[in-house]
């Protein structure tokens, strides 16, 4: 599903205008986005957790060359599903 037809499923659901669907869904990810910015989780029940972690400095490799590099360390954003989704997921 892309980003249109998320908009078309949410405007249908709520009777919502595909413009006001839009921006429910853009002001949604703004908020996600802000939130983990500021190191924050976003926690929705029933769906799961939005948060981020710490990946450390480490040694890779260029895969054209062969040669070692240093990746530097940074945040990744990690995304724990809830029981409940994981459990419609598999229809459990």
């Amino acid at each position: 599903m892309n980003k249109s037809q998320l908009v078309d499923s949410i405007a249908k659901k709520t009777g919502l205008t595909k413009k006001a669907a839009e921006g429910a869904l853009a002001a949604v990810v703004e908020s996600v986005e802000g939130a983990l910015v500021k190191g924050d989780k976003v926690q929705l029940i029933g769906f799961g957790t939005f948060g981020t972690k710490k990946r450390a400095a480490r040694k890779g490799r260029n895969p054209a060359t062969g040669a070692e590099i240093k990746v530097p360390a940074s945040k990744v954003v990690s995304f724990s599903a809830s029981s409940a989704l994981k459990a419609k997921v598999n229809k459990k």
